[in-house]
């Protein structure tokens, strides 16, 4: 059994960790001296004596005020270790239509698995249909410890995984954790979206790999009831946003009226009936930052008037640079990165007159210093010339 928590697994875990966090300095210290950490890691949870460590607690703004805490990044490899162990498990238990935080899944699977979706049941537009659109009300400070752990037990025998499982789960961050950011942003943070107010063994900590993989491990059980139980053939479901389409408006309420009650004695949650949807399907489907119609897909305005607030103020902070000295490299490279990711997800809809709208009009000062890194404006790069002042020629 010790085998489980050899240095060779953790290893592993540490290369698909240190993938995306390589550049921060939590990660690059654990670098250092990796051998030694992961050897030490390894005698730990072999002895049972690993302790999960203090998280970092933060308030993101976009897209929504959310209340997250992260893991160290020691704690971070042991996630993955156990992520490494339950995946394969659970990956061929759970449905085709569950795409949040899945290989060859994902928001853009989902988009075009709902534009199928959509041609069927209206019959390439030829029939009405309708769509109820529904969501969780504070899902991850609602999900029930217990019946997670119950769940994760029904298909883990191995008494190593579920120890550190387990540990996992029932760790509680608020009880040991440090602030960081803007303090204040904490009071605006409505009382069910936070860990400092849930109940004891209730909710998960935003923004863990594990929070994200046990959330499929709950839903799972919606998404099964959905799919097997009331024969919902199109549903889709992305973390606690689902969709189900039909023909058949009563079917649809009568589907919402079945999932209320399966929600609430098995699994301990709520609609949150504020944010629930109910319309015809030619009048666009709201999923995901998009809005999907049978014949083409669009941005959300919400998502570019965001884009074009940004943009505003990056014109702002570059005009005090013009006539004096060029705005450092790495300030160029943020702006570069954040119009990237916009346009990353723009280009998943049909947004070329928008993209180009917003090259043309919006960049102004900006597009001194990067430039279209193709015809089709699906991405942008730092010009050459402004690489070469800046000491970083290609």
């Amino acid at each position: 059994m010790a085998n489980l928590f050899s240095f060779q697994k953790l290893y592993k875990a540490y290369i698909n960790c240190r993938r995306h966090k390589r550049n921060t300095y939590h990660a690059a210290k654990f670098e250092i001296n990796f051998e030694s950490e992961l050897l030490k890691l390894e005698k730990e949870l072999q002895n049972h004596t690993y302790e999960i460590g203090r998280s970092i607690c933060f308030v993101v703004e976009e897209p929504s005020l959310r209340e997250v805490f992260a893991a160290t990044f020691r704690d971070r490899v042991v996630h993955h270790l156990l992520y490494n162990y339950l995946e394969p498990v659970f990956e061929p238990v759970f449905i085709a239509q569950s795409y949040a935080c899945r290989k060859n899944k994902g928001v853009h699977r989902s988009l075009n698995d709902l534009q199928k979706y959509i041609r069927k049941v209206t019959e390439n537009n030829r029939r009405e249909a309708y769509f109820i659109h529904l969501d969780i009300k504070g899902f991850f400070m609602s999900l029930n410890k217990e019946i997670l752990f119950r769940l994760i037990s029904n298909q883990i025998k191995n008494p190593e995984l579920l120890w550190l499982a387990k540990l996992i789960i029932f760790n509680d961050p608020v009880k040991n954790f440090a602030y960081k950011g803007d303090k204040s942003l904490f009071d605006k943070i409505p009382p069910h979206k936070s860990l400092f107010h849930v109940p004891e063994n209730q909710g998960l900590p935003i923004g863990n790999l594990t929070s994200q993989f046990f959330a499929n491990v709950y839903l799972n059980e919606l998404d099964r009831f959905a799919k097997h139980i009331l024969k919902a053939k199109y549903y889709l479901r992305y973390v606690d946003d689902f969709l189900l389409l039909s023909d058949d408006r009563e079917q649809l309420n009568d589907w919402r009226n079945a999932i209320i009650t399966f929600l609430n004695k098995r699994l301990k949650l709520e609609l949150n009936h504020q944010k629930t949807i109910f319309k015809n399907i030619d009048r666009g489907i709201d999923w995901l930052g998009y809005i999907v119609k049978p014949s083409h897909v669009l941005v959300r305005r919400r998502i570019v008037k965001n884009f074009k607030r940004k943009l505003f103020q990056y014109n702002q902070i570059l005009e005090n640079y013009f006539c004096k000295k060029d705005p450092s490299l790495e300030l160029i490279e943020k702006m570069l990165a954040a119009s990237n990711s916009y346009f990353g997800h723009f280009k998943h809809a049909d947004t070329f007159k928008l993209r180009t709208h917003l090259w043309e009009k919006h960049f102004q000062n900006l597009n001194k210093y990067i430039e279209p890194k193709d015809p089709g404006l699906a991405s942008l790069q730092i010009k050459p010339e402004f690489l070469e002042r800046a000491g970083r020629a290609r």
